[in-house]
């Protein structure tokens, strides 16, 4: 009873892998390995239901004896020329997944260069536009300066040139902030330097850039990208993390570029953040999708009250 039990059970999983056997035949296209692995599933489950008969007929085993043996012949014949061939299937999904991350890459790197494309055009049309704009008016209120004027209006005019002055530089550091000239005509490591500089001034808080890289240059696309992410990470301490230190490290091993970034702030639950990116407010979404266009490494370790610990490794040129 027990060993017919057994048997019932089996040939019911049996027609289920058969099941879900014709069901892949479909995602796979119809692929001639996938369908002979198929038939052998359909031959070994009609075998065990010939092999039941005898528990409910009265069919003995040998009267199917032949043809038992010819359908095990046919079933290993099957699987082997379907696994044999399976590789196909492999390779064409290999090729898929290949396919899909070069149309993510580029798709990404697409949006990457329009955007810097548009930071590029603003901030000539602020530089080239705006700007002389405010010199004229600067020249001025210098030629008014110098004539003769009542003490209240000595005193607007001279409101009226600090105001002019405040304006210039502020044009300046907008221009410089969504297109750097400094990272294209010095390259990363200038430019991160003349950022943590610019944050060092404020005194919120002290950025140390530690690495022996000088003036070396990279694909522009790696520049560009990690000088964004690198100061988007260094804003999210500002902002949100209470830090009084942060300490970022660039390193080069072979053809990798590695950055280490850590600051002392209060920290942040890490899942959490990950879950919520599309609406967490401090960019790791950005930050994500940046190093991925690279097809680069990023771990982002931080508890609260422990400060974060973010580790970036990419190639030294764009694939």
């Amino acid at each position: 009873m027990i060993l017919k039990i057994l048997f019932v059970i089996a040939i019911i999983l049996q027609f289920f892998a058969v099941a879900v056997a014709l069901k892949l035949t479909r995602v796979t296209k119809y692929n001639f390995s996938w369908m002979l692995l198929t038939i052998g599933f359909i031959l070994m489950a009609v075998m065990r239901l010939v092999e039941f008969l005898p528990y409910i007929s009265d069919i003995k085993p040998q009267d199917y004896r032949e043809i038992f043996v010819w359908g095990g012949v046919i079933t290993s014949l099957a699987f082997a020329i379907g696994v044999f061939m399976i590789q196909k299937i492999f390779k064409y999904m290999k090729r898929v997944e290949d396919s899909r991350r070069l149309t993510e890459k580029m798709f990404l790197n697409t949006i990457i260069q329009t955007e810097e494309k548009e930071r590029k055009r603003f901030a000539k049309d602020l530089h080239d536009g705006l700007g002389p704009l405010l010199s004229s008016v600067k020249m001025s209120v210098s030629s008014l300066a110098q004539m003769k004027h009542d003490e209240a209006s000595r005193e607007i005019v001279e409101n009226t040139e600090l105001v002019i002055n405040e304006a210039i530089k502020s044009l300046k550091e907008i221009s410089d902030n969504l297109s750097p000239h400094i990272l294209n005509n010095f390259g990363l490591v200038r430019a991160l330097n003349n950022f943590a500089n610019k944050i060092n001034i404020t005194k919120t808080i002290r950025i140390n850039l530690i690495t022996e890289l000088k003036d070396e240059r990279f694909d522009a696309n790696v520049e560009v990208v990690l000088y964004r992410v690198i100061c988007e990470l260094i804003n999210n301490t500002v902002k949100h993390a209470q830090a009084k230190k942060i300490n970022i490290s660039l390193s080069i091993d072979d053809e990798y570029i590695t950055i280490i970034y850590k600051d002392d702030g209060k920290g942040f639950d890490v899942n959490k953040i990950v879950e919520q990116q599309g609406s967490s407010g401090m960019g790791f979404s950005n930050i994500y999708s940046r190093i991925n266009s690279l097809k680069g490494e990023i771990n982002i370790e931080s508890e609260n009250k422990k400060g974060t610990l973010v580790t970036i490794k990419v190639l030294t040129h764009d694939e």
